[in-house]
């Protein structure tokens, strides 16, 4: 169950049939529980970084960005 206010996000089909899948099996309540998950665990990752250049430099190093 999610609490606080939410927003949508459009997301592929097949994507969310994956996640779906992922997150039965996981035991996750529902897709939104799992993929919020997902995000704020990825987050942690950037939190606390110095400045938008280094938020960049790290999204480059792990490939998200050219």
């Amino acid at each position: 169950m999610l609490f606080g206010k939410t927003t949508n996000v459009k997301i592929e089909k097949d994507i969310y049939e994956r996640l779906k899948h992922v997150a039965d099996v996981a035991g996750y309540a529902s897709v939104e529980e799992f993929v919020t998950h997902i995000l704020e665990r990825e987050l942690q990752k950037f939190e606390g970084t110095d400045g938008d250049d280094a938020i960049r430099e790290k999204l480059r190093g792990l490939g998200y960005i050219s």
